[in-house]
């Protein structure tokens, strides 16, 4: 395809969310002859879709429909898969070496212009990756980052794109660091902000996350604008994508899946998760004998309830595949738990304790696998259940049999 490029689409956060995904892959196809396709993180993971399908259907949409991607945390593997490294770019994270993880940039024609499209990770989100996933990984300063490729290649570009996987507030203060920065696309905060908001001359505008919506920047006069949409309508997806259509159709069939009734409380209500944690978390204090049981509310997601509670609804309420385990308290926080939960909250968010607040000098914790190989002192033992098995019991008045679960087991 001979493609003359004159704007640059941007989506983020996406997340797997493929059960509404046809207005998204129509305007995509349809934009492709004119438009440079990105994606700011996180493409993967976050719903059954994800969970059933291993990553085949957001490899084979990234391949087909984008032309440069933003590591973000989830999925960070992914990226290393040769397909989908060569589309990557990100100018601070580095190997121990000190040698660049993927591409720093890549020069494109749009509008006539050299334009320099580049990448950063917040520390936040490259923390948030799983300890053994980012093994030998690192993450540099942002803006320092940014400033020292763009000195280094300031006479190859007429303009910069950045692709951030940091936040929208942080990027914010990116845009205050890095003024030469002509368009920074936001992603990985899941905020309602969305931009476009100037900062001195720079542009910075996010989509709108799971598919719904994507921010856009083209030339303008000797600038450049930017806006954010909502995928609009389709009847249908373009027939080049139709096996892939199928593939979407057919797990979502499986994700269909009863699992139970929802208990009558909870019917037709958003799901409020740090009040399922709080219930499950006593239910486990109580149950297992641990000791204490300390949950982040992020390893779950608000979820519309019906009446029946479906294998989506559970993947989507959590998508992680969470084991539980008991974890040691590490030596130095022993007798100091306050610091060490002011630590975890400032890394993973607000969390769940039981008791609370935490008997003194306690030496274990129940936990998920994330949080004790991550940020405590390792697991001890497994726990002998998963976190959505927990979930679908406080949830439903039935629990899921194994083949009724992703990976021939119950979740």
């Amino acid at each position: 395809m001979n493609r003359q490029l004159r704007q640059i689409i941007a989506t983020t956060d996406v997340h797997s969310t493929f059960d509404s995904a046809t207005p998204m892959l129509a305007h995509l196809h349809a934009a492709r002859p004119d438009s440079l396709i990105v994606d700011c993180g996180d493409f993967f993971e976050g719903s059954g879709y994800y969970r059933l399908g291993q990553g085949r259907i957001e490899r084979e949409l990234l391949t087909t429909l984008y032309d440069l991607l933003a590591p973000g945390n989830h999925g960070w593997p992914h990226y290393f898969e040769p397909q989908l490294h060569r589309m990557t770019v990100c100018a601070n994270t580095t190997d121990d070496g000190g040698q660049p993880l993927f591409d720093r940039l890549r020069i494109q024609d749009i509008g006539g212009r050299r334009v320099a499209v580049t990448a950063v990770m917040g520390p936040q989100a490259f923390n948030a990756i799983p300890l053994h996933q980012r093994a030998g990984h690192h993450v540099s300063d942002p803006a320092q980052a940014l400033r020292e490729v763009m000195l280094e290649h300031h006479h190859r570009a007429d303009a910069w794109m950045v692709l951030s996987h940091s936040g929208f507030a942080e990027d914010l203060k990116l845009a205050a660091a890095c003024p030469s920065a002509d368009v920074i696309f936001a992603g990985h905060c899941h905020s309602d902000s969305f931009g476009p908001v100037r900062v001195g001359d720079t542009l910075v505008v996010k989509a709108r996350e799971l598919g719904v919506g994507y921010a856009a920047a083209e030339p303008v006069g000797s600038g450049w604008a930017a806006r954010t949409s909502a995928f609009p309508g389709s009847s249908g997806a373009p027939h080049q994508l139709a096996s892939l259509m199928d593939e979407i159709s057919a797990l979502g069939l499986q994700l269909r899946s009863p699992l139970g009734a929802v208990n009558e409380r909870l019917r037709n209500t958003l799901l409020d998760r740090r009040e399922l944690l709080e219930e499950i978390a006593g239910r486990l204090h109580s149950g297992l004998g641990a000791d204490a049981v300390v949950l982040n509310e992020t390893a779950l997601r608000p979820v519309q309830l019906g009446t029946t509670l479906t294998l989506g609804d559970l993947l989507a309420i959590e998508p992680f595949g969470n084991q539980l385990v008991h974890a040691f308290v590490p030596e130095p926080h022993v007798q100091d738990h306050d610091k060490l939960l002011d630590h975890l909250t400032e890394l993973v968010g607000p969390l769940v304790l039981a008791p609370a607040p935490l008997p003194p000098a306690i030496r274990t914790v129940l936990t998920t696998d994330y949080l004790a190989d991550s940020y405590l002192g390792g697991r001890t033992h497994q726990a002998g259940i998963q976190l959505g098995q927990a979930v679908c019991r406080v949830l439903t008045t039935s629990v899921p049999t194994s083949d009724q679960s992703p990976e021939g087991g119950e979740q």
